[in-house]
C-alpha cells in the first residue's frame, strides 16, 4: 500500500462556520508583499551596466 492512498481521494473539507474566500481575494492578500525589497531596482542596475559594458 502507498503512502496516503486510503485519504487521497477523499473530498477536500469544506468549512462549516464561513464561506470560502475567493480566489481573487486570496491572492490580493499577498499582493503587496515583497520578501526582497528592492531585489528590482538592484536587478535593473545590474542589467544596465552588463548591457553599456557589453555594447
Amino acid at each position: 500500500m502507498k503512502d496516503y492512498d486510503d485519504i487521497i481521494r477523499l473530498p477536500h473539507p469544506e468549512p462549516r462556520n464561513h464561506p470560502r474566500m475567493p480566489r481573487l481575494e486570496r491572492a490580493a492578500q499577498f499582493a503587496p508583499f515583497a520578501a526582497l525589497t528592492g531585489f528590482e531596482e538592484v536587478i535593473a542596475e545590474t542589467e544596465r551596466k552588463y548591457i553599456k559594458e557589453n555594447q
